[in-house]
């Protein structure tokens, strides 16, 4: 019995010791696909496939991250904001692209350009002459006093006229014209500020002054007409409320051409009917609000602390306003629209004149007159009844159409 539970106790020796060693030379096989040494550096490396993975996963990566990136929101903010300044053609429109040629202004300042007229009597101090002396400066200065182009703007011009002819006894007359014509210039540029009206807020309020007769209301409704030409969208403000006939009128003149007109009660507060007018403006889209002014009030103080109050009023409607101030002259009335424009300009920021009725006088040299004594460019300038008359005004265009050398000058 002993050596039988000897002999079995070494056999389980033996087998044991045989599964042993077995075991560690199968365990390779069987363990192999998950090896401790692999399965390790797949986690180790995996934050570093993002880095220097192969070509092909890096290409894929971008691809995935390229939507996150352009989706991103500050880039395109930052574009937004970049590309969306105020609306810049308010800042930089000018209007009327359709200008009035030299031949139609010398139509309507033929009245000056006739025999007895300005253009017709400097043209006859040199009567075909080839030259001239000096004492024709004396001739020219009555002939510029007469036109009621004033004695400071005179005194003006005629300094360059003198520097023209020199110490020589006999000079060229087209020496002197062409003085005479380029000083005229000068002056009308007032410093560089002649220019067209532009658009420059949204709504642009233009205030319209005046005395009573100058033709407010007649150039508010030919500019809402030339406007509307032009694609601008008008509200027009019936701000003389002491005069029914001129809100009837300004009424006439926007069921014609299709403006809003906004108005009060008779005797109504004008400052609130411009401050509703911009109002309304702002509500609906336009693009300039053109206000028209009482032109006679009981006294003058009455009527220029009106006008004052008016363009404080526009102000607390829209930051700026009025953008325009423009002054309204009758050009039939000479000298007597200079003293008119002195009280205004004394009481009020103007921005411009608007000389009317230009074609019913023969002294078209008052504009010289006034854009030197008020030191303002004229805006526009009135040659008819109809709202084609109504012309942007231009320096040189104008200057060409009075005294330009047509076959009429070139006989001089």
């Amino acid at each position: 019995m002993l050596y039988v539970l000897i002999a079995v106790i070494a056999l389980v020796a033996i087998y044991f010791l045989f599964l042993r060693k077995a075991g560690p030379a199968e365990a390779p096989k069987r363990s192999e696909p998950p090896k401790p040494g692999p399965a390790i550096e797949n986690k180790k490396p995996s934050p570093a496939p993002a880095v220097t993975p192969s070509p092909a996963h890096a290409e894929q990566k971008d691809q995935t991250s390229a939507p996150r990136t352009s989706v991103a929101p500050p880039p395109p903010s930052r574009a937004g904001r970049v590309s969306v300044p105020p609306p810049k053609p308010v800042t930089a429109r000018p209007l009327f692209s359709r200008r009035a040629d030299v031949d139609t202004l010398r139509r309507g300042l033929s009245r000056s350009r006739e025999a007895g007229g300005f253009f017709g009597k400097l043209k006859g101090l040199f009567g075909g002459k080839s030259e001239i002396d000096e004492n024709i400066a004396t001739s020219i200065e009555e002939v510029l006093l007469a036109s009621d182009v004033g004695v400071k703007t005179t005194a003006t011009i005629l300094e360059r006229v003198r520097e023209t002819l020199g110490k020589g006894e006999h000079v060229d007359p087209q020496k002197v014209w062409a003085a005479l014509r380029e000083e005229a210039r000068r002056i009308l540029e007032v410093g560089g500020k002649a220019r067209a009206l532009e658009l420059r807020a949204k709504p642009t309020v233009v205030l319209f002054v005046g005395v009573n007769g100058a033709g407010k209301t007649t150039t508010i409704g030919k500019l809402a007409t030339r406007l509307k030409d032009e694609g601008v969208k008008c509200v027009l403000a019936a701000g003389d409320t002491f005069r029914a006939a001129a809100v009837q009128q300004l009424t006439v003149w926007g069921n014609r051409i299709g403006c809003e007109v906004i108005r009060g009660k008779d005797g109504a507060d004008p400052g609130s009917v411009v401050f509703e007018a911009i109002q309304r403006a702002q509500a609906t889209g336009a693009d300039v609000v053109l206000a028209d002014t009482a032109g006679r009030l009981h006294t003058k103080a009455n009527l220029m602390s009106e006008m004052q109050k008016i363009a404080r009023t526009a102000g607390k409607a829209l930051e700026g306003a009025p953008h325009e101030t423009l002054l309204v002259i009758d050009a039939t009335n000479g000298q007597n629209a200079l003293a008119q424009a002195a009280e205004f300009k004394s009481a009020l920021e103007l921005t411009g004149i608007v000389l009317t009725k230009l074609d019913g006088t023969a002294k078209g040299g008052v504009v010289l007159g006034i854009a030197d004594e008020l030191a303002l460019p004229v805006r526009f300038v009135g040659l008819g009844e109809r709202p084609d008359d109504l012309h942007e005004f231009s320096p040189a265009d104008f200057v060409e159409a009075l005294l330009g050398k047509d076959t009429e000058a070139n006989a001089a």
